[in-house]
């Protein structure tokens, strides 16, 4: 086991300054991989209701491209054991992640090749096919299409909420639909003025009803209501990548890209705060970070169990990484 101090971290209108020392530890060699073959690049991960962790995978390496016969959706029980995995043959890049209330599992495929990605499945625990959004293989703007879709969530009436845009070229946006899939809405475009987005990176809803969205790019979260409201701006999250809400509205933040040109004076890591009130509680600072590093390292999506566990979703280390409080 690694272990290593976790700082408490409070916000001031010119950034980070340390308060104390919480202990964190992580739990090394927790997962296993699925099927007795390597893990690729993840890219989230997501609870159930049991808590079991489902996480998406770049079928054994980087992309699920020329690798049909490997499942990139997994089911993992608590103490990390693999139970099953599907999705073969469906995907070009996975992305992002989310178990819905009653236990249906959502992925986005945030790339496309030849007939396949830019869409959003909804699959059943068991890995059936309930429901598929956007145009297979088609980077799209019309409504109803994508164009690099990243993260997904679903309100409790039913309504499903999707980010796009995973280059600062992309559409940009947020598309709502019904529960039935049809296209109602979308909210959002390219820029940095309040509401508008560079890279929305995944998105969240807290007990409030509201969606918060990780403005990568614009090194920020965003607050919106349903219908696509601009509500806040929060930077003392950092460079947002992953997003994750829990029922006691504890809002838990990935950064897995600042460096001294992306957004100088921050750390990667993951920081834990209040969805409620913008405040941030704990700082978990990514091992492999370097401030001149201009790769990726540490967590790209997170989830957490809520007793305090913590998982981290690793592209570059393609694992997932437990820290547990001491």
């Amino acid at each position: 086991m690694l272990r290593f101090a976790t700082r408490l971290v409070l916000i001031s209108s010119v950034g980070m300054a340390n308060a104390q020392d919480i202990s964190y530890r992580e739990v090394s060699g927790w997962i296993q991989p699925p099927n007795a073959r390597a893990l690729g690049s993840v890219s989230s991960v997501y609870p159930d209701g049991e808590n079991n962790l489902w996480i998406a995978e770049r079928c054994g390496q980087n992309s699920c491209v020329g690798r049909d016969s490997l499942a990139p959706v997994h089911m993992y029980d608590p103490a990390g054991r693999w139970v099953r995995g599907f999705g073969e043959g469906l995907f070009v890049w996975p992305h992002g992640i989310y178990v819905d209330a009653d236990g249906n599992i959502w992925v986005t495929d945030a790339d496309g090749e030849g007939p396949r990605g830019h869409q959003v499945f909804k699959f059943s625990p068991d890995g059936d096919i309930l429901m598929t959004l956007g145009e297979a293989g088609v980077a799209g703007a019309a409504p109803g299409q994508f164009n690099g879709p990243t993260g997904v969530v679903v309100a409790p009436n039913g309504d499903i909420f999707v980010t796009e845009g995973h280059n600062p070229d992309s559409n940009n946006r947020v598309q709502k639909f019904s529960a039935d899939g049809e296209f109602l809405a979308s909210f959002g475009g390219t820029g940095s003025e309040p509401g508008q987005f560079l890279v929305p990176h995944d998105i969240a809803m807290d007990s409030l009803g509201r969606l918060f969205v990780a403005d990568r790019d614009n090194n920020r979260v965003q607050i919106f209501d349903q219908d696509g409201a601009f509500l806040d701006q929060w930077h003392q999250f950092g460079r947002a990548s992953g997003l994750f809400i829990a029922p006691n509205d504890t809002l838990y933040v990935s950064d897995n890209q600042s460096n001294t040109a992306r957004n100088p004076g921050w750390e990667r890591g993951i920081r834990v705060g209040s969805a409620l009130d913008g405040s941030v509680a704990a700082f978990i600072p990514d091992p492999e970070f370097d401030p001149e590093n201009e790769a990726a390292t540490g967590a790209h999506g997170l989830a957490a169990y809520g007793s305090g566990e913590i998982f981290g979703a690793e592209v570059g280390a393609a694992t997932v990484r437990k820290y547990v409080q001491r």
